[in-house]
């Protein structure tokens, strides 16, 4: 899971160009299913009150259900145009504090939380000071919850997924076989966490869901992606326009398997 340009020397100049999608970010980035976040509740021991620092939430795709169910949320977004689009977003929710700044800017003073979350965003946090960080701003038992909502490739997947591969190429990135995103092979955070030696054991959430999109949606979220903003402009507008084409020539629209997969780790006595 920890393994890219977020842990590279390019990791805080990358990180803030996800400010320049926020209208396709905020249209097309998946949110959590109600199941998911009813179980890391649960298993964080949360109730209506308690206290949440959340890490990156983007356009607050994920704050949304956290403040329907009640919790105090502070969260923490370095993109400023993002952070004024959460703010928007969650206007109904005074529950809900949004600051333009990162986490590890962040001065919390004798404040502690109940729970630190981080959705699609905790691999950007300086691995200096992930961990350490975290723990310490929690209360003694509190809870650090790290999610990912990857792509996966399942079994019975679109042939789309094998044929996209030569878009790519043709862009210039390298060639992937989606057997390598088969949803039994996407791992989980839970070793690193326990390796920090600063939670107990954790638990992990699983669970599978999919969106349809049409040929628009989709290479407007492919555009928020990592893998996309790697490449150069060029390339970047190539890929797009052939996987914008490729999706019209499946009958103009595309399912995207996701795999939610939640860690829960309450913080170590």
């Amino acid at each position: 899971m920890f393994s890219g340009p977020w842990d590279t020397d390019a990791r805080d100049s990358f990180r803030v160009r996800f400010d320049e999608d926020v209208d396709a970010y905020d249209r097309t980035r998946p949110v959590l299913p109600s199941v998911v976040v009813d179980d890391i509740v649960g298993l964080a021991g949360l109730r209506s009150g308690s206290t949440v620092i959340e890490i990156g939430p983007g356009t607050g795709q994920a704050t949304r259900p956290l403040a329907e169910r009640g919790l105090r949320i502070l969260a923490l977004e370095i993109g400023p145009q993002l952070a004024a689009r959460t703010r928007e977003n969650l206007a109904g929710f005074p529950s809900v504090t949004v600051r333009s700044m990162s986490f590890e800017a962040w001065d919390p003073g004798e404040d502690r939380f109940d729970a630190v979350f981080a959705c699609n965003s905790f691999h950007w946090v300086d691995p200096a000071i992930r961990f350490v960080k975290a723990a310490a701003v929690l209360q003694p038992n509190g809870h650090l919850v790290v999610v990912s909502t990857q792509v996966v490739v399942p079994e019975g997947a679109s042939r789309f997924w094998w044929e996209i591969q030569d878009d790519w190429a043709a862009a210039g990135a390298d060639r992937v076989d989606p057997t390598s995103a088969h949803p039994d092979r996407v791992g989980d955070s839970a070793s690193v966490i326990t390796a920090s030696g600063l939670f107990d054991e954790p638990s992990v959430i699983r669970h599978r869901f999919d969106v349809s999109r049409t040929a628009a949606e989709h290479v407007d979220n492919l555009s928020t992606q990592t893998g996309v903003k790697e490449l150069p402009p060029d390339a970047q507008a190539e890929l797009l326009a052939r996987v914008g084409r490729r999706i019209e020539a499946h009958g103009g629209r595309v399912t995207v398997h996701h795999l939610a997969v939640a860690t829960v780790a309450k913080r170590a006595a």
